[in-house]
């Protein structure tokens, strides 16, 4: 008795462990799926010889590259891919320098106005972004000196709605960073003579590497998904990015072409998964350390 007592409990707890895992492993591939299926048909999508999405099979019947090469030749999708990019470049210098700059600023300096400011930020990210639309509109169209329509229209309107609106939650993020570090390194530096801006390129900057990479590339990937501002701020095809101009082309009765956009979609992957490629390593850190110390 006392002998199959301690097999019994150990059988039990390997069947439990069994079942345990067999449940891991079905959710884990079950996730894999659902993400894996979605991208696969736009793959085949884009391959697919036909137009239309229905005629396309998981296992495809034939591979051809017309619907890239009329995205090139037929449509505007070389200058929405330009706007794009011209947009997350300036977007991503922008918005990361204000970003660092302010954050440090409201973590290691004392001054009038800095609890309520950063108050202020806090309380503007409860808020979501959608409902400054109006407001924001109005103040592009009455920045008239630059035109007789303001910024709207205007590839740099959008660029100072993204650069202002990702103030708030990012600020208190790269703020709770720069807390964590050490004073001892500045207050070593000072002795040492160094002046603010020498300890802030010099000393801050190389010690936050990996959050600068993780702002910078969070902010470069935006414009690539977002189609709600565009949508508001640009009404001319020349001026379309590429979420809006993919999105003309499967909407309305005689805009039916499915697997152009699919094949476009997938362009608009490539620079996203080369980033993610280059800065894997800096993106991990920086999750890790806003993990732990934001």
């Amino acid at each position: 008795m006392t002998t199959q007592t301690p097999k019994k409990l150990r059988a039990g707890k390997a069947r439990g462990s069994l079942l345990a895992k067999t449940f891991i492993y079905v959710i884990l591939s079950l996730t894999v799926i659902t993400i894996i299926y979605p991208i696969w048909w736009i793959v085949v999508g884009a391959l697919n010889p036909s137009n239309g999405l229905y005629a396309a099979s998981i296992i495809p019947k034939g591979l051809t590259l017309e619907h890239f090469i009329y995205l090139f030749t037929q449509t505007d999708y070389a200058i929405w891919f330009k706007n794009t990019l011209y947009i997350a470049v300036w977007n991503t210098i922008i918005s990361t320098v204000l970003v660092i700059t302010a954050a440090y600023a409201m973590s290691r300096f004392r001054f009038k106005g800095r609890k309520y400011g950063l108050l202020t930020l806090m309380i503007l990210q409860g808020f979501p972004s959608f409902m400054g639309m109006i407001a924001m509109f109005t103040l592009l169209q009455q920045l008239t000196w630059f035109g007789p329509h303001g910024l709207l229209n205007s590839l740099w309107g959008l660029i100072i709605i993204y650069a202002g609106g990702s103030i708030p939650f990012n600020v208190w993020m790269i703020k709770g960073y720069f807390d964590s570090l050490p004073k001892s390194l500045e207050e070593a530096a000072k002795i040492d003579g160094a002046s603010n801006t020498k300890i802030f390129f010099k000393v801050m900057l190389p010690l936050a590497k990996p959050m600068i990479a993780f702002v910078a590339v969070t902010h470069f990937i935006g414009p690539w998904m977002d189609y709600i501002f565009p949508s508001i701020v640009l009404t001319t095809s020349n001026k379309f990015t590429l979420a809006m101009g993919l999105y003309s082309m499967v909407t309305g009765e005689q805009n039916t072409q499915f697997s152009t956009f699919a094949a476009g979609a997938v362009l608009v992957a490539l620079p996203i998964s080369i980033l993610f490629l280059l800065f894997q390593k800096q993106m991990t850190e920086g999750l890790t350390a806003g993990a732990n110390k934001g």
